[in-house]
């Protein structure tokens, strides 16, 4: 059954409320956003170890949920105006400080109230005066237009119900020439339900994902220009989890279509 926008927000809304709490109380991060953990066979991350060694790098505010480092990309300088959508505990944020500075401005966007106030708690912490952290949705975002030169996320989009809107707020929100680095899940074509079910339990909330061209398109569309994808890499299901999930017929059509995920770091630029 089709759950309605909202349903699917507020889904995703208690998850990632279970993890900044569960954060808290000296837990994991919980990567997995599917209602049936029991097809977890590990725990995994799709970001790994690549934080290692980044400069701003905070512990407290590294939750395990990103899937690429967009701000290695986003080509900041100081004095920048940058702004992180679905900010989490604020682990893009503080990475991103390192380059804008204390003249810099930084803005976290996040629709969980559990998040926000976790990551106001570790900027605090830091003692981080040029951080604010606003609790609201991506597709009706509490920003001004053009109140930023630099737009990124992680590994959040794909949980957006309307991404057309949501690309739509951030070329609102963006100031003439300024760009977007994004890291997110796209998909290799339109899955199959079942397939979409298999990917949620090892690599978190991707069912909201969409074949890459379609989602490159959807950015043209907004009005972006120089669209570039500068990396990706492919999110490979482990073969235990496929032989213990999927029917012989499923399997074949794994193989046949080549179904699969990838993480993805998209530029692009407003005119």
């Amino acid at each position: 059954m089709t759950r309605s926008d909202e349903q699917l927000r507020e889904t995703v809304r208690k998850k990632y409320a279970e993890v900044a709490r569960s954060a808290d109380s000296g837990c994991c991060g919980v990567t997995a956003c599917c209602d049936d953990e029991s097809l977890l066979t590990d725990e995994i991350t799709m970001i790994g170890d690549a934080y290692d060694g980044v400069g701003g790098y905070m512990q407290e505010a590294d939750l395990g949920l990103g899937c690429g480092l967009p701000v290695e990309h986003a080509g900041l300088r100081p004095g920048q105006t940058v702004l992180d959508l679905g900010s989490g505990a604020g682990l893009d944020i503080f990475v991103a400080r390192e380059h804008v500075g204390e003249s810099g401005r930084l803005i976290g966007v996040d629709m969980t109230a559990e998040m926000i106030s976790k990551a106001r708690r570790n900027a605090r912490k830091a003692g981080f005066e040029n951080i604010e952290f606003r609790l609201g949705e991506i597709e009706n975002m509490p920003v001004r237009s053009g109140e930023a030169d630099v737009v990124i996320s992680n590994c959040v989009l794909n949980l957006v119900p309307d991404k057309q809107q949501a690309f739509a707020e951030i070329y609102r929100v963006l100031k003439k020439g300024g760009h977007f680095c994004i890291s997110d899940v796209v998909s290799s074509r339109r899955m199959p339900d079942w397939a979409r079910e298999i990917a949620d339990a090892y690599a978190g909330c991707v069912s909201g994902t969409m074949p890459k061209i379609e989602y490159l398109d959807l950015i043209r569309k907004a009005g972006f220009e120089q669209v570039t994808v500068v990396t990706e890499r492919r999110i490979d299901v482990p073969e235990d989890l496929l032989a213990a999930q999927l029917s012989s017929a499923q399997k074949d059509e794994v193989q046949e279509q080549d179904l699969h995920v990838s993480s993805v770091t998209v530029t692009a630029r407003k005119p």
